[in-house]
């Protein structure tokens, strides 16, 4: 059998939680339902995200409602995370297809918890909600941007990732169920402000990182031949 050799089908993951994650898959995948495919888990997230909206929509009157958005967050947790991984364990070659679509509805997904957050804050919060959506892109940019000029594909910043993330979506909404919005109110321009200071340092240890391989290349191409 030919072995695949596009690169974005292996991600790096060094989060706190991936070595669980991986001992963990490979005693699950077995037992998902053969009618479920890597396809179907991936769409999937459309549908976690449209209720995500609607349920943030409805927590705007009754912020009990985010008791349903955490479970729509942990639903896609579910599905995002076995989409690959069953494609892979299955062999149906969606390589290309499923970094792709798995990818841009990451986009989506996000878009959808921001904007959720966003109806359920004041009006004067959405400028910070804004901020956030354009970080959080940034990060997402930055990987692919790095996965291009490198053909390594890392998923995780400072030992967090996508499962770190959807946890502490998951924790903030229970603080917002039992304590209001003030806090969270209170703490917008903070997170900003961090994540912001977060990926402007990524995106320079990634840009030094780049700029010393073209370095090296360049020395290889000009040094006299032996």
């Amino acid at each position: 059998m030919q072995r695949e050799e596009f690169a974005g089908a292996n991600k790096h993951n060094s989060s706190f939680l991936a070595p669980i994650e991986r001992r963990m898959a490979p005693t699950i995948l077995p037992f998902v339902p053969r009618w479920l495919g890597t396809q179907h888990l991936t769409m999937l997230t459309v549908v976690w995200s449209a209720l995500i909206l609607l349920f943030s929509y409805l927590a705007a009157g009754n912020i009990k409602w985010l008791w349903l958005v955490s479970l729509m967050i942990a639903f896609q947790y579910v599905t995002d995370h076995f989409d690959g991984k069953v494609g892979k364990f299955r062999n149906t070659g969606l390589f290309k297809w499923g970094f792709y679509m798995d990818h841009l509805l990451d986009y989506v997904f996000l878009c959808a918890v921001l904007i959720g957050y966003a109806l359920i804050l004041p009006v004067a919060s959405r400028f910070h909600m804004l901020l956030l959506l354009a970080v959080y892109g940034g990060f997402m940019v930055n990987a692919f941007l790095t996965f291009a000029a490198t053909e390594k594909f890392n998923i995780s910043f400072l030992r967090l990732g996508p499962t770190e993330f959807r946890l502490a979506l998951i924790i903030i909404n229970l603080l917002l169920i039992a304590f209001g919005t003030r806090g969270m109110e209170n703490a917008l321009p903070y997170v900003a402000g961090f994540s912001l200071l977060g990926l402007a340092a990524i995106v320079y240890r990634t840009q030094r990182t780049i700029w010393a391989h073209d370095m090296e290349h360049k020395a290889r191409l000009t040094s006299p031949p032996n």
